[in-house]
């Protein structure tokens, strides 16, 4: 009698057991973070993502895991650690910059990934097109507003004629960016001059060579042209040439102005689409890629003071 009933017992606690693990306490669920490089609008977009997961209940060190890797710039570190984190079988992973995202992509065709500061998916071939990705990865796209940018640029500075179009050409987006500028500059009756630099320490030297060439330097989004920003401007304005650019950041660096994205509401978006599919309600392969569609004016008041240029009163 005794053995039954303890045979009864312990069946009532597996069986206890098992449901906790069925429906009492939920999974904690492993997001993984790529993110290519230090800088203000990467780290706001990661911040926004964390934060927007947060908002929808999904708190790290509660029901998820965040794990978060910097690859410092490295195209070898992006591929290190979208490895570690494929075979640690993360539930969704976070690829924050274009490089970080083609290295996720190419490890893994089953785990969900989304994507942000990527100006265009398909070009980058992370997808099948923006509207229908097709695979196991979706995302926010960081494509600012050149045409409004170009504009701008004319508006602040209406007796330049030539302009620079600085860029890294061994970025997809950048030459992307670069091909819309060049075609608004002209459409503006405006002429340019390309240049283009393929590591750091080209930049002095490159800004160098426009500087008799040129009445402005305008660079769009681009990883290394942020990072080496205050280099650019240094020399630019020391000569005169101011720069409009592609993000906020970049004008805390110096630039002159922009119409830009806020990578932190970006994040949050992309958040918004995690939830999705962290719940089961959608597929990366179902979901367009997603855009901001408000812009927000940035001038740097310093600069313009340097470089003598005074702002119209409608845009202070």
């Amino acid at each position: 009698m005794r053995k039954k009933m303890l045979a009864v017992m312990m069946a009532a606690v597996m069986a206890m057991g098992a449901l906790t693990s069925c429906g009492g306490k939920e999974k904690t669920l492993n997001i993984g973070v790529v993110q290519l490089t230090e800088h203000p609008a990467l780290d706001a977009a990661y911040q926004g993502f964390v934060d927007g997961l947060a908002e929808a209940g999904y708190k790290d060190g509660e029901n998820i895991k965040i794990d978060y890797n910097n690859a410092q710039n490295d195209q070898s570190n992006c591929t290190t650690i979208a490895e570690k984190l494929v075979n640690n079988k993360s539930d969704l992973i976070f690829a924050i910059a274009t490089p970080a995202a083609q290295a996720c992509a190419a490890q893994t065709t089953t785990i969900p990934i989304l994507v942000t500061a990527v100006t265009d998916p398909a070009t980058s071939g992370l997808v099948e097109s923006n509207d229908a990705p097709g695979g196991n990865v979706t995302g926010t796209s960081d494509l600012n507003p050149v045409v409004e940018q170009i504009g701008l640029l004319k508006k602040l500075l209406p007796e330049a004629k030539t302009v620079g179009v600085l860029y890294c050409s061994a970025e997809d987006n950048s030459i992307f960016q670069a091909n819309i500028a060049k075609a608004e500059i002209e459409a503006a009756g405006l002429t340019y001059v390309e240049a283009t630099v393929s590591n750091t320490n080209e930049i002095v030297s490159v800004v160098e060579s426009l500087v008799s060439k040129v009445d402005v330097i305008y660079t769009p989004t681009d990883n290394m042209m942020a990072e080496g920003m205050a280099a650019v401007t240094s020399v630019a304005t020391e000569h005169g040439i101011p720069c409009i650019v592609g993000e906020e950041g970049m004008v805390d660096n110096g630039g002159l102005a922009t119409y830009g994205l806020n990578y932190y509401n970006l994040g949050k978006q992309t958040a918004v689409m995690a939830v999705s599919i962290l719940k089961g309600e959608k597929k990366p392969a179902d979901m367009p890629i997603e855009y901001l569609t408000s812009y927000e004016l940035k001038i740097n008041e310093d600069t313009a003071k340097a470089l003598n240029i005074q702002i119209p009163a409608d845009l202070k």
